[in-house]
């Protein structure tokens, strides 16, 4: 069962990864990484590295909704949804791509893992680990968090119906780049 998962899951990282690189859009290519992360997230959850899974899950998942919150926010491109190309240098990115698979996929099939899990209980290394990453900076931590929540709220209340250059049924548009255009 957790062999068809695990292969599920690499298939789905996989084909969102692919598609990061195939849409036209910067928005869309945020939620496929994002898929694609988590798909990664559970790989490591069903290899019994669930800190580093939750950990990849959470991380991207607020990574990829902010991403997408500024590009809606603040790109010239409204929504960010209008078509633009996603990869330069066609062939290099294809090699470099065949290149990183073939490493990644010979590390994985030739190294030798060790057959024994850690002698520590999973608790306790995630305890120790929390402490080692967070110590005395926990407070940091909460006020970035707390930070970054208020600019979601923000960004979503900026790229709400009313928009950014007012109501959108009013036939709201940017105001024009050059400044002449604009006293006249």
């Amino acid at each position: 069962m957790a062999d068809g998962i695990g292969l599920a899951l690499g298939a789905v990282a996989v084909v969102t990864g692919w598609l990061v690189f195939r849409t036209d859009s910067m928005v869309r290519a945020s939620f496929w990484l994002l898929a694609s992360f988590a798909s990664v997230g559970g790989i490591l959850v069903l290899l019994n590295a669930r800190f580093l899974g939750f950990s990849v899950m959470l991380m991207m998942a607020g990574e990829m909704a902010v991403m997408a919150i500024f590009m809606v926010m603040l790109m010239m491109n409204p929504a960010g949804l209008n078509p633009m190309m996603m990869v330069h240098q066609h062939t290099v990115a294809k090699v470099a791509g065949v290149v990183a698979f073939l490493a990644l996929a010979s590390v994985g099939v030739l190294v030798d893992f060790p057959d024994q899990p850690a002698t520590q209980t999973s608790a306790e290394v995630t305890e120790q680990l929390g402490v080692e990453e967070l110590g005395d900076s926990m407070l940091v931590f909460q006020t970035a968090g707390a930070a970054l929540l208020a600019t979601m709220i923000g960004a979503i209340a900026i790229t709400s119906r009313r928009g950014r250059y007012g109501d959108a049924e009013a036939g709201s548009a940017p105001p024009p780049l050059d400044p002449a255009e604009e006293a006249s």
